[in-house]
């Protein structure tokens, strides 16, 4: 057991290092595009499904509660977060508007769009783009495998954080990894820089 265990530390290791490299270019664009869209007084609208639904709640909640310093809150909601809406949503809509309702509802031309899927598949997501396509947002979507439907959707305009990997844990793991250096690079460009 505990051999398996060292296997499992030794393919997340290597999952994480394969998705850096590939990455991290599109990580520091990612975050100039969330900066430009919190610095135009518009907001991130979040979501996913799961894993991704929680991991959209924790990046809404890093960027309203601070990441590692003190700071301004920045405007970004969780559309996963709230049950009773979503609730309310599939059982009068369907699940494919569980998202793409509050997207109307909320969403403004200029606000972005976060959507995070470990595949790329759920079609209460690709109904979220289109909503989104509608209010004229942007859309960054942190997705994994070969990008989905959701990928299909995207444009120039859009941007795409793909894990290279189609293994759902891996990817979740590279999310979160992610999502943290978003914070840490949106901090950084809005409140000025580290120390190292």
């Amino acid at each position: 057991m505990e051999q398996r265990v060292v296997t499992l530390f030794h393919r997340s290791l290597e999952a994480t290092m394969n998705a850096g490299e590939v990455l991290a270019p599109l990580i520091a664009e990612a975050s100039d595009m969330i900066v430009h869209t919190l610095l135009g007084e518009n907001k991130l609208l979040l979501c996913g499904n799961g894993v991704s639904g929680a991991l959209a709640q924790s990046f809404a909640a890093q960027m309203q509660g601070g990441f590692q310093r003190e700071r301004p809150a920045l405007p970004a909601i969780a559309l996963s977060s709230d049950a009773v809406s979503l609730g309310t949503v599939v059982r009068n809509h369907g699940r494919a508007e569980s998202f793409a309702r509050p997207v109307r509802a909320l969403g403004q031309p200029g606000d972005l769009l976060v959507i995070i899927s470990n595949d790329g598949r759920d079609s209460n997501l690709v109904q979220a783009m289109r909503a989104a396509r509608d209010r004229d947002m942007g859309i960054l979507a942190l997705t994994g495998g070969d990008g989905g439907d959701c990928a299909a959707l995207l444009d120039m305009d859009d941007i795409e954080l793909r894990v290279p990997s189609e293994v759902a844990a891996e990817v979740h793991q590279v999310h979160l990894l992610t999502i943290f250096c978003l914070c840490d690079l949106i901090d950084s460009s809005l409140f000025g820089g580290y120390e190292d």
